[in-house]
């Protein structure tokens, strides 16, 4: 655990930035009382959910699938 006073902390904001995004747990306090963590922001994983396009079924025509009829019968 790093800890920076208040001072240290304006000065070298980019170097204690760099520790915290390595892992490292950064403290910044006054007159050595802890204040605050700087801490890496994690990316959270899309979550997709099913069925939240269902404006996209509707524009499928109802005659979809009979127009493969004619090119399936030539496979055979």
């Amino acid at each position: 655990m790093k800890t920076a006073n208040m001072h240290e902390a304006k000065s070298q904001l980019s170097m204690l930035v760099d520790a915290a995004l390595s892992g490292e747990e950064v403290i910044i306090a006054r007159r050595g009382k802890h204040l605050v963590r700087l801490q890496a922001i994690q990316d959270e994983p899309v979550r997709r959910k099913v069925g939240t396009l269902p404006h996209l079924a509707s524009a499928v025509p109802d005659d979809f699938n009979e127009s493969f009829e004619d090119w399936s019968e030539s496979l055979v």
